[in-house]
């Protein structure tokens, strides 16, 4: 998937809105948290938070590193937008959104309509 195409997927996600941050990332984000975040610079490059148990196998596949500053909490960069297939791709964009709706206080659920 393209960077537009991605980030149409994003935002029909419920509760999904977008900014720019950093003066070079697009960032997609659930009542304000972020889940995903695009380069805006020439290079392709997609980052999002998967599963612990997905991470190592991923990053050490091509095309994949850890995301800088982020890799810690196990969110991975994808660097080139042929990587996944559209269904992989939308199963980790979907995946990164709702555990990062998992962590979101009921409040904010409420909030949203979540």
């Amino acid at each position: 998937m393209n960077l537009e195409e991605i980030r149409k997927f994003c935002l029909d996600l419920p509760a999904v809105t977008e900014d720019i941050k950093w003066q070079h990332n697009l960032c997609f984000l659930i009542a304000g948290k972020i889940f995903l975040m695009a380069d805006l610079e020439p290079s392709f490059g997609v980052a999002f938070k998967v599963r612990d148990d997905e991470f190592d196998e991923l990053v050490s596949s091509s095309g994949i590193i850890a995301a800088p500053y982020l890799g810690s909490k196990m969110w991975i960069k994808v660097q080139d937008e042929d990587r996944f297939a559209e269904k992989e791709w939308k199963h980790y964009i979907l995946q990164a959104w709702e555990m990062k709706k998992a962590k979101l206080p009921g409040r904010l659920l409420r909030e949203h309509r979540l």
